[in-house]
């Protein structure tokens, strides 16, 4: 990939997505499920933009919702509603309400009041709602605590025994029904262990409810497999989809997987350029012009993204840390790297960027958002045209004082 040229055309920084290593991944996850029935949800949480998401409903993708923003966007890409699933611990009424107007597939329910809340909306649209609930199967993930959302300490999902009560009030329910079984441990998931341990948890609740007369089609296992950013282990995709297929012994229900990460985060790669170089004492900088509201996830996660420097080697490489112009001592991309001396204009990019980078930037210190680009078959296309500052302060001037 030609990074030098990109930055010509498209300017620093920049987000860049090789759609052809996207294909693959997401490929690679309907063929571990071949021969069952099966449904892959992109989780449009990990990279919502919206020609990423065309490409990724013509291979067949349906689409993990958690906002209804999210759901938009996925029919505006083409995403068919009946591919669509609506998760979230806290959906508006008027998101619920819009939901169901458009028919999607189904609701995932977090508590017994949002049910309730679900069957009050579906009664005055005279209709039955399709839910699933998720269930918190209180197993620890083994990932960062951030991104674990499968104990009892985490705002997600029920227990299995209010689950029970929940499928039980559905099944008499004029206005619900139960389609699906829900659940998610976690994000950047390396061990397969923690996720069967789980499925084989809700495959259990799962065959008492189909004992008890619910017609459950669907067998949601969530997502969060993880993407080696320092060189881990990730979970071959035969061995979970075994997995999981196992711990449902004879029964055949689709099965859902809500992959993100898996399949966009190795895809994309953050472009930044170099504006000088500074030394505290001992203590050697980076300055680029990428920074934490670019990419988040270093500040937030104390995220590793391998930095790789583009330019001329001018000298030995040195510890560094490399840093971004934002005004907060968090900033930085990368902390104790080894660079040789950077000299302006000079880039640098940041791997397994595909996931969580543009979704979760910002506008903070008033900087525009930046450009996105995708590269398939050796040509590159803008996917996302650079904020200009007027945009920043467009909705503020309509009401300025």
């Amino acid at each position: 990939m030609d990074f030098t040229a990109l930055s010509k055309i498209y300017g620093t920084p920049l987000y860049i997505y090789d759609f052809d290593v996207l294909r693959e991944n997401f490929l690679a996850f309907k063929n571990a499920f071949a021969g069952r029935k099966a449904l892959i949800c992109y989780a449009l949480k990990a990279n919502s933009n919206l020609s990423l998401l065309k490409f990724l409903a013509s291979l067949g993708a349906g689409a993990d919702c958690v906002s209804i923003g999210e759901v938009r966007r996925a029919l505006l890409a083409g995403i068919a509603p009946y591919k669509i699933i609506f998760s979230g611990v806290g959906k508006r009424d008027e998101e619920i309400l819009e939901a169901l107007q458009k028919g999607i597939l189904f609701i995932n329910l977090e508590s017994s009041q949002e049910m309730h809340r679900v069957e009050k909306i579906a009664q005055s649209l005279q209709i039955k709602a399709r839910v699933s609930v998720r269930v918190n199967p209180n197993i620890d993930a083994k990932t960062h605590p951030y991104i674990s959302t499968g104990l009892h300490e985490n705002k997600f999902g029920v227990e299995i025994e209010e689950a029970k009560a929940m499928y039980l009030y559905i099944k008499s329910s004029p206005h619900l029904e139960a389609v699906g079984i829900h659940f998610h441990i976690g994000s950047q998931l390396c061990e397969l262990d923690p996720i069967l341990q789980a499925s084989q948890k809700i495959a259990k609740l799962y065959s008492s409810l189909l004992a008890l007369g619910l017609e459950i089609k669907f067998f949601d296992v969530g997502g969060g497999l993880g993407i080696s950013y320092e060189g881990q282990s990730t979970i071959p995709l035969y061995d979970y989809a075994q997995g999981i297929l196992a711990s449902l012994g004879g029964y055949e229900p689709t099965i859902i997987c809500e992959a993100g990460r898996r399949i966009v985060g190795e895809c994309g790669v953050f472009l930044v350029r170099v504006i000088g170089e500074k030394s505290n004492g001992q203590k050697r900088f980076v300055i680029v012009d990428g920074a934490m509201n670019d990419l988040m996830r270093p500040s937030l996660y104390q995220a590793i993204h391998q930095a790789t420097f583009w330019g001329e080697k001018r000298g030995e490489e040195s510890v560094c840390d490399i840093v971004g112009p934002i005004c907060e001592s968090g900033d930085y991309l990368a902390k104790n790297v080894l660079l040789p001396p950077c000299a302006q204009g000079d880039l640098i990019t940041f791997a397994n960027a595909g996931a969580y980078g543009f979704s979760m930037s910002s506008q903070y210190n008033s900087r525009p958002r930046v450009a996105e680009v995708a590269i398939s078959a050796g040509e590159h296309k803008l996917i996302r045209e650079r904020e200009e500052f007027e945009e920043l302060i467009e909705k503020e001037l309509k009401c300025l004082l």
